[in-house]
């Protein structure tokens, strides 16, 4: 589908929170800094920094989020709240105090990630079989940091089933999470649609009404993002893979709640938000800053990896991938950013 340039306002409307997710091995730094460029996101979560039974020295916080060498922002101005993942309440309130020390605006703690090896570790999704731990974990947290500063938290359903998810967003509510992150899935279902955002409403019960409820899963178009608050009621989403295929989403949401989108720019129609000339220069930008943190051998795989996504909403991306799928230098996706970008 072909889509006129659609110009960016300076100054969004904004309507409700919308939140950037955090991705482990996807959504690391360099992205941040495309996606939050382009515009429409409120807020970052940073990917996990696992805690084992150690205090990490500061430069790993700051190799994961570089951001807190900036105020804890992006360059576009855009809050990363760093997440930290780990099982032992003590080991984790140490490392978040250190973590405090380095000026983020929040700490998140991760109770979602499915990963079989996090799981196998006791860490990520694992915890929701054990909400009493949960408590004990957010508590020694809220303890051990200053008392201004937020700290929030991500769940899934549950792990095999969602049978405990209730008492998982009361105990992590109630032990000082000011903010929840609902993933409406289970670690059981991992990433196959459907996400039910159906059964937020009932965690939403048993929440205080001033502690947000922010619904995560599956969103990939403006159509969705609408689906999602209207059956979970809320008014909050955090975007994950939706983002990083159509980048221009957080716009389209915007502009649906403030005003009309321009023809052929309805993120409910097939085609993505942001048309691709506006995004191509985007994706050498994002090159160049690849190139500052990984070795020559895996800078292509990271452009393609990102191509992956777009080509779910654009043909140029699937034609960009068909031609660089092959390539594997570095040197040559830039000479070829650099032609299609003239």
């Amino acid at each position: 589908m072909t889509t006129r340039p659609l110009p960016l306002p300076t100054t969004p409307p904004r309507p409700a929170l919308l939140v950037l997710a955090p991705m482990e091995g996807l959504l690391d730094h360099p992205l941040r800094e495309v996606l939050t460029r382009i515009g429409g996101i409120d807020r970052c979560v940073s990917e996990f920094i696992r805690i084992t039974d150690r205090l990490l020295p500061p430069h790993v916080f700051t190799r994961i989020v570089p951001e807190l060498l900036q105020g804890g922002r992006t360059r576009a101005g855009v809050p990363v709240r760093p997440q930290l993942l780990g099982s032992d309440p003590h080991c984790l309130a140490e490392n978040a105090a250190l973590l405090a020390t380095l000026g983020p605006e929040g700490i998140d703690l991760n109770f979602g990630c499915p990963a079989k090896i996090v799981n196998r570790h006791g860490g990520g999704a694992a915890l929701l079989d054990e909400p009493e731990l949960l408590a004990r974990i957010v508590s020694a947290v809220r303890r051990a940091v200053p008392a201004g500063l937020p700290v929030t938290a991500k769940m899934r359903l549950g792990y095999d089933d969602d049978a405990l998810a209730e008492d998982c967003a009361r105990a992590l509510t109630e032990s000082g999470a000011s903010e929840l992150v609902v993933h409406a899935r289970t670690k059981a279902q991992g990433y196959r649609p459907p996400a039910h955002w159906h059964r937020i409403p009932s965690l939403r019960a048993v929440v205080r009404a001033d502690i947000p409820v922010i619904a995560n899963g599956e969103i990939w178009t403006v159509a969705d993002a609408l689906r999602c608050r209207a059956e979970s009621g809320c008014d909050a989403l955090m975007l994950g893979r939706g983002m990083v295929a159509d980048p221009g989403l957080a716009w389209g949401l915007r502009r649906a709640d403030g005003q009309a989108l321009p023809p052929g720019a309805d993120g409910a129609a097939p085609g993505p938000v942001l048309p691709w000339a506006a995004l191509r220069p985007e994706l050498a930008h994002f090159l160049d800053l690849v190139a500052l943190r990984c070795a020559p051998r895996h800078r292509a795989g990271r452009v393609k990896q990102w191509l992956n996504f777009l080509r779910r909403r654009y043909v140029e991306a699937q034609q960009a991938y068909d031609t660089l799928r092959t390539v594997d230098d570095a040197r040559q996706v830039a000479a070829w950013l650099r032609l299609t970008s003239a």
